[in-house]
């Protein structure tokens, strides 16, 4: 999840350092099919052989040095623009630095915590090719599993680092028949990224870790100034597209919510090459939350926008197979809401509007923008999918309740004949604990939540009370319709991943499975291989601690026993989300 901030400037000159200067097609193995309205895509089989890299020398176990690069400007400035970033540059070092280096940092911004261990950034790996395979690859288990994760390119140095705010690297393993199996992981060559790598430091404000207090709104001036004169461009985007993965109409996407979505493709070999930032075509303006969700009936993706600075702070928007959006509906929320989630049934979007909320008035008073607001109700907005406008949105207050993440919900009606919408989540408190240093335990409780747009009412129900579970899913092919199985990290002790478990959502049944001492994994992914939603395999990439060893663990979803384990070559350190690409899909891919 990223706390969004968009910088809005007019930029009268400004340098580029586009990732792809002279864009072509780029020729695919196989040649791609004219893109076409599609409903139901089922996968077959194909083989993902990649070339080993020769010479290549895995990382290390331990974070890399910090990049070393000249802290120059890029060229072609003018006079006016080379004096000015003199000055810029050295009121940072001399004026700002230095009150930094007095700020007493907490836990949630301190890069030695947050990058301490296995959160420490590595290197990017080209393609390693004929990895070790303990068990056996299922059949029909044959693509691509990708996980997206935050990883800094440059270390920070006296400014608050939290996890979120490191740039967004993809981590591929790429599997098929006969135990094939091959890695690699590149960062996404986003705007922020390219820029940054230029002047070899770090010049783009951290969201989180550095907008704190007033120090953050020095930043936040410095940087716009740098924008407002051309030695930076923040039009082409600020994001770090670190946290969401989704494949949609022939592209892979990785996400983060302050800015555009970008397109990176899955070559022959299982390499990882940025296309670019995506809009839909120029049909999107402005940014799109980490967790799209695509309608298992008709294939529509359906998504979320947010702004902090100026109203509407929210929109929802459809795009369709044909890759055609629809109206953007603006949300008129009273303030500026943390929405990193939100759930859609068979007819109907779930919007929820909880009590984390952006105030940038807080960072005058030398607080945090993102905040807990204790007086405000926690509600959710019931939107039909059809609508042009939110004037028949209806809120359902649910007292005390920050889902971070939201798993499925579904349409029913009760015993009086009344409409209720099922809602899952994973309930987290203290609700701001990620953002800012609070006492006490979190907690993250999966729960079922029931909402009557009728009478207005509400209940909550924890179905599991005694474990944190997390970052996980529903079979996809269930979202928006009621779903028996949800599959979850176990996330116990907080923030390690301990295993994974499948949870009856009727009867709150589980069955786990643990990686073991000093063994942690990540977000467990349900690829499935047949009809039921049990049928198919769960993935996640796992970490021994002991042995400083990582693998793509492959668990069976009936008996959630292990079938394989994919060794891989280096360092995997612990990261956000991830989707799994299948073989006909990457066949499929657009540029």
């Amino acid at each position: 999840m990223q706390a969004s901030f968009h910088y809005s400037t007019t930029l009268t000159r400004h340098i580029s350092l586009n990732p792809n200067p002279n864009p072509k097609k780029i020729p695919l193995p196989i040649s791609p099919k004219p893109l076409i309205c599609k409903i139901v895509v089922k996968p077959t089989k194909k083989s993902l052989p990649p070339k080993p890299f020769p010479g290549f020398k895995p990382s290390p176990a331990t974070a890399p040095a910090p990049v070393t690069v000249p802290k120059t400007h890029p060229p072609n400035l003018n006079p006016f623009q080379k004096l000015a970033a003199l000055a810029l540059d050295k009121f940072e070092s001399s004026v700002i630095m230095e009150l930094e280096k007095k700020r007493k940092l907490t836990k949630t911004v301190d890069p030695a915590i947050q990058l301490k261990g296995n959160f420490a950034p590595v290197q990017e790996c080209p393609v390693q090719s004929k990895l070790e395979v303990v068990g056996q690859i299922p059949v029909g288990l044959e693509g691509v599993y990708l996980r997206n994760g935050a990883n800094p390119k440059i270390m920070p140095t006296n400014g608050g680092h939290h996890l979120f705010d490191g740039d967004g690297m993809i981590h591929a393993v790429s599997i098929g028949p006969g135990n094939q199996a091959s890695y690699s992981c590149r960062f996404t060559q986003t705007n922020r990224l390219i820029h940054e790598s230029a002047i070899g430091r770090n010049i783009f404000p951290k969201p989180i870790g550095e907008l704190h207090g007033h120090l953050g709104l020095i930043r936040l001036v410095l940087f716009m100034v740098r924008s407002a004169i051309g030695l930076v461009d923040a039009s082409k985007g600020t994001g770090v597209a670190n946290a969401g993965m989704v494949y949609f109409n022939g592209r892979v996407l990785a996400l983060s919510e302050e800015d555009l979505p970008y397109h990176v493709r899955v070559t022959s070999t299982g390499d990882l090459e940025t296309i670019g930032r995506f809009s839909f075509d120029d049909q999107l303006q402005g940014s799109m939350i980490a967790h799209p969700k695509i309608d298992p009936t008709t294939g529509d993706l359906y998504s979320l926008s947010y702004n902090v600075l100026k109203k509407p702070y929210l929109k929802c928007f459809k795009v369709d197979t044909c890759g055609m959006m629809s109206h953007v509906v603006d949300i008129n929320l009273k303030e500026p809401t943390v929405v990193h989630d939100f759930a859609i049934t068979e007819n109907h979007i779930i919007i929820p509007d909880q009590q984390v909320v952006f105030k940038l008035s807080e960072m005058i008073r030398g607080g945090s923008p993102v905040i807990y607001s204790p007086n405000k109700t926690s509600q959710f907005g019931i939107l039909s999918k059809d609508a042009k406008d939110d004037s028949g949105i209806i809120w359902v207050e649910v007292p005390n309740c920050f889902c971070f993440h939201l798993w499925n919900a579904w349409e029913e009606v009760n015993e009086e004949g009344d409409p209720i919408f099922v809602v899952i989540g994973s309930c987290m408190t203290p609700p701001d604990m990620i953002f800012n240093d609070q006492e006490g335990k979190l907690k993250s409780q999966l729960s079922e939540i029931r909402l009557n747009p009728k009478t207005g009412g509400s209940t909550r129900r924890v179905i599991i009370p005694d474990i944190n579970l997390e970052v996980g899913q529903v079979d996809k092919r269930r979202l928006g319709q009621k779903s028996i199985y949800a599959y979850l990290a176990i996330a116990e002790p907080w923030p390690m991943i301990s295993g994974m478990t499948k949870v009856n959502l009727e009867t709150g049944e589980t069955m786990n499975y643990f990686y073991g001492e000093k063994r942690f994994g990540g977000e467990t992914w349900f690829v499935s291989t047949g009809e039921k939603e049990d049928e198919g395999y769960v993935l996640s990439i796992v970490r021994d601690e002991i042995m400083e060893k990582s693998e793509l663990v492959i668990v069976k979803a009936s008996t959630m026993e292990l079938e394989a384990v994919v060794k891989l070559p280096t360092r995997v350190p612990y990261g956000l989300h991830s989707t799994f690409v299948t073989s006909k899909e990457l066949e499929g891919q657009v540029v």
